[in-house]
């Protein structure tokens, strides 16, 4: 059985590397006979096949996530199409919710600039939520000239509900029993293992975040379909509406079927218009920051935790590794030709080592007279914030998530599930703090008081450095701490952020620091610089193992956690004291 098991993971593990030799060699030969830009093109993007804040740097990663195109690699085609006369209009097909809500912000403030330019933008859906909520994507589509829907379609505009498990019960009933501490009330992760419902603090904080993010989105929309907010807090309350009710309480502009919207489309251009996906289009035209004064750009997504960055295939998470992010750091920092960096962040946190990490380097680049200016994307809270906050400007969406300055740990006992399933466990140890981080042994007063004495460090060490960084009371920062998590609009009004918009406020923060005029032209380098998947299958490593031998050996590795399913579930230590409480979903 065991021979026959890792036969059949072998079998797979090697179909998966032809697949993916297949794909990047078909890609290398499609990229060579590459066509230029037509003369006359309407742009068309997608928006239901998934925005996603970056693509890995990793095979199996661009193959598995292929069809999600980088949020800024849609708001570049945007913003250099907007000065491309070639260009006419820019349709975009938008479905109901997936997307978060800063992302949406993103797109929606690049399709503003690309109207500023005198293009059209039309925002086409075959239905804005089919028996869900389409919330968020009608919020982006009011950001486009004119919205036509499909004649069996909805508006499903409903408000938002944010809604959270707890294990508690669940956990009793095995046997298992939590033993954790945060800093402090608000720092509700923890929760989900501790709690029934939401204690007092929590429901405020979630309260108050939903009621934060949905005047943004009311007002969104209320500009876009030049609206009272009153009038569309009453629609959402009314909502969702069918097709011709959602013409006649003026949400969209017509109704129409894909086909009949493009056939318009060519009256009015003419039948010699080209279509071209946004995607193509970019690779066509290039970067709208193509030359001048070199920019870095420098992601990092993902929870954060020490070593390499990577992806997993089993349930498609992103790790933000702390020496892969403090190495383009520092590349950035070393280059001469790098006048300033752009840092962008997103994430929810993790390994307060690892975000400590990070955080030094960010220290570095301002000692080097380099200006750093973070970005944030959907969330950047807890060690996502960490890594942030010494920048010299932290930019923000109104809608990202951030804050959670706190922390949390402990460990789970399984001793009560063991005796359940008759499984009994023994011991020897050295010394007296050895059974600390074991899921058999709850802690004693000696442990627990070190146990309580890490928390105290890593809380102070966190709020000190918030206050250090952004030039804050510390009385102040402790106020606004207490592990809750504000919305980037609530953020810039607490002094945790300093101005709310997407990567081209950054941009010109950046631009503002080197003294370059507004209309001087910038070279944005992405470090690591992007690439393709043949590269990237084929690319030497420094110890000349390639990488589709390591993507099968992660593969393997991303399944072990599956076959000790039991074991993974029931981990006794947390190693991500800073981490976010949960993430509402997208609108």
């Amino acid at each position: 059985m065991k021979k026959a098991l890792i036969g059949l993971l072998a079998l797979i593990g090697g179909l998966a590397i032809l697949t993916l030799v297949a794909v990047a060699f078909l890609g290398l030969v499609i990229g060579l006979g590459q066509p230029g830009v037509p003369g006359d093109v309407v742009l068309q993007f997608d928006f239901e096949k998934g925005v996603v804040e970056a693509l890995p740097d990793d095979p199996v990663a661009q193959v598995m996530l292929q069809g999600q195109t980088p949020v800024l690699d849609i708001v570049d085609a945007l913003d250099r199409a907007a000065t491309d006369r070639r260009v006419k209009a820019f349709v975009g097909r938008i479905g109901g919710g997936g997307i978060g809500l800063a992302h949406l912000q993103e797109i929606r403030d690049a399709v503003g600039r690309f109207r500023a330019s005198g293009k059209r933008a039309i925002a086409f859906s075959e239905t804005f939520g089919e028996f869900s909520a389409g919330n968020g994507g009608y919020y982006l589509a009011t950001a486009f000239d004119e919205i036509w829907l499909q004649p069996s379609g909805d508006v499903a505009i409903t408000g938002l509900m944010y809604e959270s498990p707890f294990l508690r019960g669940t956990l009793e009933k095995l046997g298992v029993t939590p033993q954790m501490d945060q800093r402090y009330e608000y720092k509700n992760a923890m929760n989900l293992y501790t709690e029934r419902a939401y204690t007092e603090p929590h429901r405020r904080a979630m309260q108050e975040l939903m009621d934060s993010q949905f005047s943004q989105i009311v007002r969104g929309i209320a500009q876009g379909r030049k609206k009272t907010e009153d009038e569309v807090r009453a629609l959402f309350d009314r909502g969702p509406f069918l097709g011709q009710e959602a013409i006649d309480a003026g949400l969209v502009d017509g109704l129409a079927y894909e086909d009949e919207l493009y056939a318009k489309l060519r009256q009015e251009h003419g039948d010699d218009v080209d279509l071209l996906y946004l995607d193509k289009y970019l690779e066509r035209a290039g970067s709208p920051h193509a030359k001048g004064t070199t920019i870095a750009l420098v992601h990092a997504y993902g929870g954060v935790a020490r070593g390499r960055g990577g992806y997993s295939p089993i349930d498609g998470s992103v790790t933000m590794g702390s020496d892969s992010v403090v190495e383009a750091l520092r590349t950035a920092i070393d280059d001469d030709r790098v006048k300033a960096i752009v840092f962008r962040v997103d994430s929810p946190g993790g390994s307060y080592v690892a975000s400590d990490t990070i955080w030094r380097e960010t220290r570095r680049a301002k000692d080097a007279g380099k200006p750093l200016i973070v970005s944030m994307g959907n969330v950047a809270g807890s060690g996502g914030y960490f890594v942030a906050m010494h920048a010299d400007k932290i930019v923000a969406q109104p809608g990202t998530i951030t804050g959670s300055i706190g922390v949390l740990g402990g460990k789970m006992l399984t001793a009560g599930l063991w005796d359940k399933i008759g499984l009994s466990w023994d011991e020897v140890h050295t010394s007296r703090n050895a059974p600390m981080f074991s899921g058999t042994h709850p802690y004693d007063e000696t442990s627990w008081e070190r146990f309580q004495a890490f928390l105290d460090r890593v809380y102070a060490d966190f709020t000190t450095k918030v206050a250090d960084g952004r030039k804050l009371p510390i009385e102040t920062v402790r106020e606004v701490a207490k592990g809750r998590i504000w919305t980037g609009e609530d953020a810039k009004r607490l002094g945790l952020v300093d101005e709310v918009g997407g990567v081209d406020t950054a941009l010109g923060l950046a631009r503002a620091a080197l003294s370059l005029d507004a209309d001087e032209p910038i070279r944005v380098r992405v470090i690591p610089a992007k690439k393709s998947t043949f590269e990237s299958l084929f690319a030497e490593k420094p110890d000349h193992r390639r990488a589709g031998v390591e993507a099968l050996v992660r593969t393997a590795q991303a399944l072990q956690p599956q076959v000790r399913l039991l074991g993974s579930i029931l981990e006794s230590r947390n190693a991500e004291t800073l981490a976010m409480p949960e993430t509402p979903p997208t609108p």
